[in-house]
């Protein structure tokens, strides 16, 4: 592998269960399929996982955006509300569109996995509690209008996981929108609405 990074054995199988399971669902994918398609062994997946569900909970904490936001709001944000809220979408999509197999995944098979939809709520949450608290002190510090924090937050999260969610599985469906022109008119708009 010249330049190429060279995987772990954890890696190689989380990357071949998102693979699988987003062909063919859950219940249609064995452990032996994935360790064979990672190059393992079924024995080295249950050595590291324990079991298939594990497997695709440790995907789903390492593939989705919590790490990466939690950086963004604790090191990049420089208190512009514009500025802001450009590299938040811009980063929210680039991830979500990055890990869209393991998305499309935690939609279709929450049902069939005991305790996958509490885990599936944590990143959402915690962005809601980042936004909130970035509108709060944006308001506090005039940078904003007086309005309520929380509605903002669910208001910016519902419109950008929705852009997200309409080209998930077929592409876009308003083909004159291109997801950059979504995210600049989307943030001036807001931003237009909120600077006093």
């Amino acid at each position: 592998m010249s330049s190429n990074i060279i995987l772990s054995n954890n890696d190689k199988l989380l990357l071949a269960a998102i693979d699988l399971i987003a062909e063919k669902g859950y219940k249609g994918v064995t452990t032996l399929e994935i360790a064979a398609a990672a190059g393992l062994s079924e024995k080295t997946l249950f050595r590291h996982f324990g079991s298939k569900q594990n497997l695709l909970e440790t995907a789903f904490e390492r593939f989705h955006y919590t790490e990466e936001m939690t950086k963004l709001f604790n090191e990049k944000l420089v208190w512009d509300l514009e500025t802001d809220l450009l590299l938040i979408s811009r980063t929210y999509h680039e991830i979500m569109n990055r890990n869209r197999k393991m998305i499309m995944i935690s939609i279709k098979e929450e049902d069939n996995l005991p305790g996958f939809r509490e885990r599936k709520k944590k990143p959402p949450q915690q962005l809601f509690e980042f936004l909130t608290n970035y509108f709060t002190v944006m308001s506090k510090e005039g940078k904003l209008i007086t309005t309520n924090p929380d509605v903002l937050a669910f208001s910016f999260m519902a419109m950008n996981y929705g852009a997200f969610l309409n080209n998930l599985e077929s592409g876009t469906s308003f083909a004159t929108v291109s997801l950059e022109t979504f995210i600049m008119e989307s943030v001036q708009t807001f931003t237009r609405a909120l600077i006093p």
